[in-house]
């Protein structure tokens, strides 16, 4: 009698045992920090019973002991974890904003009227973060730039962006337009991008121009400075000035000082010519085109006025009238 008791509560057993089950749709998901992901999860149960409860758990290592702690009550799941699930077959989980510590193993539970479960099985989920990186992140116009995004998780297409304006090469040539802070994505996930990383494009100087700070003839005596500008980088540190007094010969005189700023305090006629400016930087040098500088006396050609037998002499610029 005995037997047959203990036959029949071992086949009640397995009875129940074939008739339960959790059945996660995949078992191991890799996401990105600040994106969201579904366990998709069903559950069965003997339909005799009713489904009172559920929950989800998550393993974790505590006080050196490993354990399967409720969700509902870790602190940094608060208004992050959204059950999908219901009190009949679905067991679905959606975890927001992904963080690094949110990979883990996740395990489903459910209680019924007669029985509490657990799955046997969980869901591993890694979270990791999207890295861009720039090789070199330093070069010169001409030199070959590559961008690498990398990620733990596969099968992913990466889209790159510059200064936020979609690039469509992974690996190009650096033109000076390059340089920028560079960042990394994945298709579909755009608003989720990576840390920018900074392309540093060195070139010589481009676009040298002379600026003069008056306009037109100049006369002796007066002052005049010449501003050499230009786009570099780095910025132009070296300058030198060059003068042609005859603009009609093409051999060159070099200007004595070589700052940036070549100024005359008092300009003479002899300052009459055409100003060449050339920048340079450890990558290289380039000179301006010609700025014509002219001067002139301030003495202009008497008048001559004949009065009866007298001959008077009248400068332009001057203020008196001499009666005779």
């Amino acid at each position: 009698m005995i037997k047959v008791l203990i036959f029949l509560l071992l086949q009640q057993a397995e009875k129940v045992r074939a008739t339960w089950s959790v059945t996660f749709e995949n078992p191991d998901h890799c996401a990105f920090k600040g994106s969201s992901v579904e366990f998709k999860c069903s559950y069965s149960y003997p339909e005799d019973e009713s489904v009172r409860e559920t929950a989800w758990f998550k393993g974790m290592l505590q006080d050196e002991t490993w354990k399967r702690v409720r969700l509902s009550v870790l602190p940094s799941y608060t208004n992050r974890s959204d059950y999908q699930g219901d009190h009949i077959n679905n067991c679905s989980l959606v975890l927001h904003n992904l963080q690094e510590d949110d990979t883990g193993h996740y395990f489903f539970w459910f209680d019924t009227n007669k029985y509490g479960r657990r799955s046997k099985q969980s869901v591993h989920l890694s979270v990791t973060e999207l890295k861009a990186s720039i090789r070199p992140i330093r070069v010169r116009a001409g030199d070959r730039v590559t961008l690498e995004c990398t990620t733990t998780c596969q099968n992913h297409r990466t889209i790159w962006f510059r200064d936020g304006r979609r690039v469509t090469e992974p690996e190009f040539q650096a033109q000076t337009e390059y340089a920028g802070n560079y960042s990394c994505t994945i298709e579909g996930l755009n608003s989720l991008q990576s840390d920018p990383v900074a392309l540093d494009v060195l070139y010589s100087p481009l676009n040298v121009t002379i600026e003069v700070n008056r306009s037109g003839p100049l006369l002796v005596g007066s002052s005049v400075t010449l501003t050499c500008r230009s786009a570099a980088n780095p910025a132009a540190d070296t300058y030198t000035w060059w003068y042609r007094r005859d603009v009609s010969n093409s051999s060159l005189q070099l200007q004595e000082g070589s700052g940036q700023v070549l100024s005359f305090s008092s300009v003479q006629l002899t300052h009459t010519g055409t100003y060449i400016c050339q920048a340079g930087n450890p990558v290289g040098q380039s000179r301006s085109a010609e700025v014509l500088l002219t001067v002139e006396d301030t003495v202009h050609p008497f008048i001559v006025l004949g009065i009866g037998i007298k001959v008077i002499f009248l400068l332009v610029l001057t203020p008196v009238i001499i009666w005779t």
